[in-house]
């Protein structure tokens, strides 16, 4: 297992450093000199020329391309994002967006454990049932629903007609005022879920090691407890460790709607601006995070089986 995780530690430095250059040469590579360069950054903004200059010396536009992309890994060794294009510190824009991203991700990942995964195992359990036919039909709708439409209409009937939540979420919301968005962001993935987990959970109730079980007399709670759901679970936690990466990243509309200050957010606004440095720093945290997710995925697969072993 150590000598896994030494290896994929340093899977995760080469795949950090190869997102990082194509992001990096998406938005600053082949825009022609430094002055283009700078005026391209500035976007629209009328900029003078003592600007274009502080631009060019700050983003190091008079040098070579790999020679700017190592200044800013170098700048990111030490913990410097470097400059927004309107001036601010990358620093503090991610500590401003991550937090509340964060609580947005975990508001929506508890609401898909809580709902998508128990349902499912209860239809799993009781398939052809009614509960099971009901869960299937809705997830179904709800698949069927894109988030531009769904967020909206929740938004209007829970936060508009029927005053429960907030209609939108302040500068520095909180928890209170991102349930609605979190459920909102969650809905989609405990339909995939809640669809995944019964799957799965009917598929191990017909198993062979549960049919062994049951005829040793192992009580059925034991047997679902201790056999099918550990083994249910392994498909589960790979898509619950993936799509938390995905709500880490924001969500744009649903973020949009509710006007939640988080990650899609600025990525969005970032990216409609040209301001290529703080594109990059998020995209930058966004792939740290991934890459650590998926290592934390793969181990947790060699604690639910104990057949996996990893060399």
């Amino acid at each position: 297992m150590f000598r896994y995780i030494v290896r994929r530690l340093l899977q995760m430095v080469l795949a950090f450093f190869g997102t990082t250059l194509i992001v990096f040469a998406l938005m600053f590579a082949g825009r022609g000199d430094a002055r283009n360069v700078a005026q391209s950054l500035a976007g629209e903004r009328p900029v003078s020329e003592a600007q274009l200059n502080a631009m060019i010396q700050e983003f190091h536009l008079n040098e070579g391309f790999f020679a700017q992309y190592f200044y800013y890994i170098g700048g990111l060794l030490h913990g410097d994002f470097g400059t927004s294009l309107t001036g601010q510190p990358i620093n503090e824009i991610l500590a401003r967006a991550w937090p509340v991203t964060a609580k947005l991700a975990v508001v929506a990942i508890l609401f898909t454990i809580i709902f998508g995964v128990t349902g499912g195992v209860i239809a799993g359990i009781r398939r052809g049932g009614i509960l099971d036919n009901s869960t299937l039909v809705l997830t179904l709708v709800v698949i069927g629903i894109p988030s531009i439409v769904l967020a909206p209409v929740a938004q209007y009937l829970f936060a508009v007609k029927w005053p429960i939540f907030p209609a939108t979420a302040g500068a520095d919301p909180s928890l209170y005022q991102i349930l609605l968005p979190g459920m909102v962001l969650g809905s989609l993935s405990l339909a995939t879920a809640l669809r995944l987990t019964r799957a799965s959970v009917g598929e191990n109730l017909r198993s062979d090691y549960v049919r062994t079980a049951r005829s040793k007399g192992l009580q059925p709670r034991r047997v679902i407890g201790v056999h099918v759901l550990r083994n249910s679970l392994i498909p589960i936690v790979t898509f619950l460790g993936v799509e938390l990466g995905n709500l880490m990243g924001g969500a744009i509309v649903t973020e949009g709607v509710f006007n939640v200050p988080g990650v899609g957010q600025y990525l969005f606004r970032s990216i409609r601006t040209g301001d290529g440095p703080l594109v990059i720093g998020f995209v930058s945290v966004l792939v740290v995070v991934y890459l650590v997710i998926n290592l934390v995925v793969d181990v947790l697969y060699a604690v639910l089986d104990p057949r996996i072993r990893y060399e």
